[in-house]
């Protein structure tokens, strides 16, 4: 579903503010896959999904989503492939709109967008449903403004509306990262049962070992703009943080020291 084959990307080049931020990075996504990356700051996993996400143009290197080559597409004609979730709970939404409006216009997404016919009675429905398996309680304020949401309930919804027309990719970055510990949880779970329901090729960047571990059934490490980890399978479900440490000491030739990953 998804190949990133040998990107590079040099921020500043030739400068002495030159960042090597990609550097030949290559991972093959299966149809379902979902994909846990973590690693340092700096490791490049924001800069791996902004390239994804066509944010910027790649130096070198090509993307490919379900079969299609979107290396040189804007980021605006490879939308229509992608789900995304940022770190912040107050992007992805419009604040002044009812929650159902919301939804409304990510139903419509890739088509003429447009709230003048309203929305049917059916759509309220599915929306009440979807709303449902969040377990925020969100189900029966379809008409609050989403700006009187708080920030987990806002994160849910973005997730809930990054989901609604099925993607070829969904992206996660670090979305759980600005919320407490318990809305968190909720949003993660929430998270499990949307990518296991659609069957949802996923890649979540996260700053929590533990997380990245009790989630999904594959997981990279980046340093240095390239993978030096890929575990899955039956590895991945007996591995420990202890262990993954161990391995990243072996892969990388030294320790790892960034204790807001560790610590989670």
């Amino acid at each position: 579903m998804l190949k990133i084959e040998q990107i590079v990307k040099v921020f500043n080049p030739g400068t002495v503010n030159e960042k090597v931020a990609l550097n030949g990075l290559t991972l093959h996504l299966e149809d379902g896959d979902f994909c846990t990356v973590i690693g340092g700051n700096g490791a490049g996993k924001s800069t791996m999904l902004n390239a994804v996400a066509g944010v910027f143009p790649v130096d070198s290197g090509s993307i490919i989503i379900d079969g299609v080559d979107v290396t040189k597409l804007s980021e605006h004609k490879r939308a229509k492939y992608i789900g995304r979730v940022f770190q912040d709970p107050m992007t992805g939404t419009a604040a002044t709109m009812q929650i159902e409006e919301n939804l409304a216009l990510a139903q419509r997404r890739g088509k003429t967008r447009s709230l003048k016919i309203g929305i049917t009675k059916a759509e309220r429905a599915r929306y009440r449903e979807l709303l449902k398996l969040l377990d925020l309680g969100l189900e029966d304020r379809l008409t609050s403004k989403v700006g009187l949401l708080s920030g987990g309930q806002r994160q849910a919804l973005t997730l809930l509306m990054a989901s609604l027309v099925r993607p070829k990719l969904l992206l996660l970055d670090e979305h759980t990262a600005a919320l407490d510990p318990k809305t968190a949880a909720k949003v993660l779970e929430a998270t499990e049962k949307i990518v296991a329901r659609d069957h949802l090729t996923t890649l979540m960047v996260t700053h929590n070992m533990k997380d990245a571990i009790a989630h999904g059934n594959r997981l990279i490490m980046m340093k240095d703009g390239r993978i030096i980890l890929d575990i899955r399978g039956e590895e991945k479900k007996k591995l420990t943080v202890e262990d993954l440490l161990e391995k990243f000491n072996v892969a990388s030739g030294e320790e790892f020291a960034n204790d807001r990953m560790i610590l989670g």
